[in-house]
């Protein structure tokens, strides 16, 4: 008896030290984005400074080939509306049908969303022109923030959010997140190299994309734990 109180301690304050661990992670990512993205602006649209978004250019002008402008443009391509438009739906018919996790299946098309609308917002806002000499093709629309690192944040970062929730096997989730987080990076890497943003773009991007998926989460979340609660209370009476 005693050792079950014992190991039943121990689990509870396993469990306590974890969520802590994460909170943690969680808040310092939601402010250092916030930050970030903060600072960005002010730096952009304020003191009009270009120092970081030319020295990045320069950088990556001595890497420009055929093979790596072929690999830009393949991962480009997983940070457009017309790869994660279909991603999305297969996602969410996943929850729906085969896993049938009805609150995943409402929060994946909450989120991308109001994502969207947010960035289409927000570059109306700041109102950037692209930059004047694409790599390749000229892309259409307001430069600040990127859309392509927004949204993957967001629905990449999602994902990562879901396989952290529910895949047990420690090697098995580590690496996936890691792949993911390489992907994020690699598709905001891919507009800078293609030169249809700026650094400082893709960097507004990746943090308002974090801000937005932090949020979003913790809302749906609390309104998760509300509806349960108010089923319970229906249940109980």
């Amino acid at each position: 008896m005693l050792r079950r109180v014992r190991h039943g301690i121990k689990k509870a304050w396993a469990t306590v030290a974890l969520i802590s661990v994460e909170l943690i992670i969680v808040t310092g990512g939601f402010f250092i984005a916030l930050t970030g993205f903060v600072y960005l602006a002010r730096m952009v649209f304020w003191k009009k400074r270009e120092t970081l978004d030319q020295k990045v250019f320069g950088v990556l002008e001595n890497h420009v080939t055929d093979v790596n402008t072929g690999i830009m443009n393949f991962f480009t391509i997983l940070g457009t509306h017309t790869f994660l438009i279909p991603a999305n739906l297969l996602l969410i018919a996943y929850f729906l049908f085969i896993r049938k996790h009805r609150w995943y299946s409402i929060k994946i098309p909450v989120i991308s969303i109001s994502s969207l609308l947010l960035m289409f917002l927000l570059k109306q806002i700041f109102h950037r022109q692209r930059p004047l000499v694409p790599l390749l093709e000229p892309a259409r629309g307001m430069s600040f923030p990127s859309g392509h690192a927004l949204n993957s944040m967001v629905f990449y970062g999602l994902l990562i959010y879901i396989i952290h929730k529910n895949i047990e096997n420690n090697a098995t989730r580590k690496t996936l997140i890691l792949c993911l987080l390489l992907l994020i990076f690699l598709i905001g890497a891919s507009r800078v190299y293609l030169r249809v943003h700026y650094a400082s773009d893709v960097l507004a991007g990746f943090s308002m994309g974090l801000i937005w998926l932090i949020l979003s989460v913790h809302v749906l979340n609390k309104m998760e734990r509300f509806s349960k609660k108010e089923i319970d209370l229906v249940v109980e009476k």
